[in-house]
């Protein structure tokens, strides 16, 4: 029974790869498309490819640190704890992408994995790093290293792209409309740049469950991620961008701030700083997020009343959200998936 479940499982963080790839890998190129930068298909290609390059060479960081978040011991219980996890987040993400809303995928899965954990073995089996940030050396691990992240990482999106907006308006003020043409190929190098470590942290959050399921189920000696679950992971995350992230584009690109190409490079410097530093950093973040703030932050720098709002604060609460919200489905989906294997719950 055990290799089935690990198979589901594994079969199951592919599709969610897939998922997320037209959940956060899309965001990517919405600025880009929307600027008029770069045509739906070239972007979506542009953005595609560098996101598979990301996958394939962005290293296994991030992996490590999602899948040292649970503290459970290797065995049948674990795994099913991910198959819930990932089964929770992928509905999830179903749901807000039926919506058109760019919720997290990286949170979403976050918080299946702390819901299914919690109702499989309790608090703690959750690696909070609370006592290693208040003990000597202070040290960020765990939940509260992804968290600081989360928040870090928005707050860059947000005050970065306000900023840089700030800055090139007075830069450029007196320079004529054929700047828009240098600004749109610089927009092309900075998704580029931007697709390539989205990928490496996106897809990494994917693989770190694999590790943990091959790891759990006896199939590894060692935690470690295979070149073919990386291989996997990099395809079908460039497959999820080309095929299905059209309505999270339009959210993001267009009905919060009409963009032109500098908001584009305004906003992409900026949450691609954030995207970077965090992925060096190993730490999992949603690029959904950064790349949102960041475009209400451009926005409230060009003009406070041309932003919507409205579509701004219902994104702000799918974050909110999310992490708890997927933590509830991920705690019952366990203890249904549980039930049906038999397996006692404390």
């Amino acid at each position: 029974m055990m290799p089935e479940i690990a198979a589901a499982t594994i079969l199951l963080a592919f599709a969610f790869t897939f998922t997320n790839g037209f959940q956060d890998a899309s965001a990517i190129a919405a600025t880009l498309i929307a600027s008029r930068s770069a045509t739906p298909r070239k972007g979506i290609v542009l953005v595609a490819g560098m996101a598979l390059l990301g996958a394939v060479l962005g290293g296994s960081a991030v992996a490590f640190t999602l899948s040292g978040l649970l503290t459970l011991d290797p065995g049948g219980q674990t795994v099913l704890v991910l198959l819930a996890a990932v089964l929770s987040a992928t509905l999830w993400n179903l749901a807000v992408w039926r919506c058109g809303l760019p919720s997290s995928s990286t949170h979403a899965l976050i918080g299946g994995l702390i819901g299914a954990g919690m109702a499989a073995a309790g608090t703690g089996s959750v690696y909070w790093g609370f006592a290693e940030l208040l003990a000597p050396p202070h040290e960020m691990v765990g939940l509260t290293k992804i968290l600081f992240f989360f928040v870090a990482s928005i707050v860059i999106g947000f005050a970065g792209s306000y900023l840089m907006r700030r800055t090139t308006r007075l830069l450029l003020r007196n320079a004529k409309k054929s700047v828009n043409s240098t600004i749109m190929r610089l927009n092309g190098i900075t998704a580029a740049l931007m697709a390539f470590f989205n990928g490496a942290n996106d897809s990494q959050k994917q693989l770190g469950i694999i590790a943990l399921v091959l790891f759990a189920a006896g199939e590894s000696a060692a935690l470690e991620v295979p070149l073919w679950a990386r291989l996997a992971c990099a395809v079908l995350l460039g497959l999820g961008t080309l095929g299905g992230g059209w309505r999270i584009m339009n959210t993001l690109g267009r009905r919060i701030f009409e963009i032109e190409p500098i908001h584009s490079f305004d906003s992409q410097v900026s949450s691609g700083a954030a995207i970077a530093l965090s992925t060096l950093a190993g730490a999992p973040i949603s690029s959904t997020h950064v790349i949102t703030t960041s475009v209400i932050g451009v926005g409230a720098a060009e003009n406070p009343r041309r932003v919507q709002w409205r579509v701004g604060k219902e994104i702000v609460a799918a974050m909110v959200v999310t992490i708890p919200g997927t933590a509830l489905l991920g705690a019952l989906v366990y203890l249904i998936i549980s039930s049906l294997a038999g397996v006692s719950v404390p």
